[in-house]
């Protein structure tokens, strides 16, 4: 329990550095940019949150060539809210080359149950293997993560100057470790009203971007993949399809509303696993069984991203 402490106050106090950070630079010193961000999220199903940022970004072992001239570090502390749940999260990213960038960073939050429409919401909590649900209790512990990546990033104006030529490809690929504070070894539990197959363990997330930016209204026209991968190993998990990738596909449209205002509008579709008849309505997850074919693909969503800098 100490160390569950530890990390929750190293957390706070890591997150409360940044955004104390001065908004301007110290007189002499190298200059860096301040820019903050309040952001909402939403889209066609019941779910919204709000999100607030501040990021700086220094300049960091900067070169006289094309390559390095714009080498920086940038740090960002976050806070988050959604109707179950509240969030602080931590990141910095190191950008030693033009087309390669350093992620590390951290998050920790919990939640609570909200009931919508006469489902039950569940922002934390122990998925319980004979029901499929959670105690609903709220603040029932905490849930934190650790990452590390890296980006690959191309821009064909880089090599070809022109408001036009914007030609964007995008690749960034993450371990995390992830955790809730009251799972126990071999616990399956909910977090944001997740299905509640996450455990305690490490995971894979990749992001691939294919995209075309225009000094238009529509800023930015662009196709997305999104994978996640348990890297945990579960005895059994593939009967249940635990070592199969959840993908999801976007068309990302990006629209300047005005110079510090942002809407990006996101039509989704992601893979879901697909189960046998007599095991599809089994209460608990790891009850079911993969049918043949074990993934199809459905319309997901349309997501909403509203940004305002200031």
């Amino acid at each position: 329990m100490n160390q569950k402490k530890g990390i929750l106050i190293l957390a706070f106090i890591l997150f409360a550095g940044i955004l104390g950070l001065p908004a301007d630079s110290p007189a002499g010193a190298p200059g860096y940019t301040v820019s903050n961000t309040l952001g909402l999220v939403g889209s066609t199903l019941p779910e919204a949150k709000l999100t607030l940022s501040r990021s700086y970004v220094f300049p960091f072992l900067q070169g006289a060539g094309p390559l390095t001239r714009d080498n920086n570090l940038s740090l960002t502390g976050q806070a988050e809210v959604s109707p179950v749940s509240l969030n602080g999260i931590i990141k910095a990213v190191w950008t030693p080359i033009a087309f390669l960038q350093f992620t590390a960073g951290g998050r920790i939050g919990s939640g609570w149950t909200v009931s919508l429409l006469g489902t039950e919401l569940f922002g934390i909590g122990i998925n319980d293997s004979t029901t499929g649900e959670a105690p609903g209790k709220a603040f029932d512990g905490f849930v934190w993560s650790a990452l590390a990546g890296g980006t690959f990033q191309f821009d064909l104006a880089a090599l070809f100057p022109g408001d036009w030529n914007h030609v964007l490809v995008r690749a960034y690929q993450e371990i995390n470790y992830f955790a809730y504070s009251k799972a126990q070894a071999g616990d399956s539990w909910y977090f944001e009203a997740s299905p509640g197959e996450n455990r305690n363990g490490l995971n894979f997330y990749g992001s691939y971007v294919l995209g075309y930016s225009m000094p238009i209204f529509l800023n930015t026209a662009a196709l997305m993949a999104e994978v996640e991968t348990f890297l945990y190993d579960t005895a059994g998990g593939e009967l249940w399809g635990d070592d199969l990738g959840r993908w999801v596909f976007s068309l990302v449209l990006n629209f300047t509303i005005t110079q510090n205002l942002s809407l990006a509008v996101i039509p989704q579709l992601r893979t879901v696993r697909s189960f046998t008849a007599a095991t599809e309505d089994a209460p608990f997850y790891q009850d079911r069984r993969l049918d043949s074919p074990a993934r199809e693909l459905e319309f997901f969503r349309v997501a909403f991203n509203a940004s305002w800098r200031f």
